[in-house]
């Protein structure tokens, strides 16, 4: 799986070598070393962090994040190879992705001492997602819907209306 989300963190980290907080280059910078990331050229754009740096005279301390993010870039260049990710249709997983797993899986269903089946567990994470993009209300709204239709609704279609007791 291809990781992108990190390496643009990474990107950020190492901007603030460059620009004061706050620049709008800096965000012009990242987004341009994003696309070069994207187009599957991670070494060329940590030769280029490392040379900026260079060319700037930081001291080790100053360049220590671009430093950071152009090691990263290097060894994770296999990682970092989207065109050919693309084309084959490969996944590319994102922080955000990477995030919002560890929300709706690892952190409920890693508790020690839980055992979860197969359908128990999918249950419990279809309902964690609806409660995390708010739409549990809206689905068991419909969930009820669907349970008169099913139970109730389909008898009476028939004519199979119950006798009170």
């Amino acid at each position: 799986m291809l990781q992108c989300g990190r390496g643009y963190e990474y990107l950020w980290s190492a901007s603030w070598c460059f620009f004061k907080e706050g620049d709008p280059a800096a965000e012009r910078w990242v987004q341009e070393k994003a696309r070069e990331m994207l187009d599957g050229n991670a070494g060329i754009v940590a030769a280029a962090i490392r040379r900026k740096a260079t060319r700037l005279h930081l001291d080790p301390k100053q360049r220590e994040n671009a430093d950071t993010c152009a090691d990263y870039l290097l060894a994770k260049r296999p990682y970092l190879d989207y065109p050919t990710a693309l084309n084959q249709g490969w996944p590319i997983a994102t922080g955000v992705i990477e995030g919002a797993c560890r929300h709706l899986v690892k952190d409920r269903m890693d508790i020690t001492g839980a055992r979860w089946g197969l359908e128990s567990a999918e249950a419990v994470l279809k309902l964690r997602a609806l409660i995390s993009n708010d739409h549990f209300d809206t689905y068991w709204n419909f969930h009820l819907a669907q349970e008169r239709r099913r139970v109730h609704a389909s008898r009476y279609a028939l004519g199979v209306i119950p006798q009170p007791a």
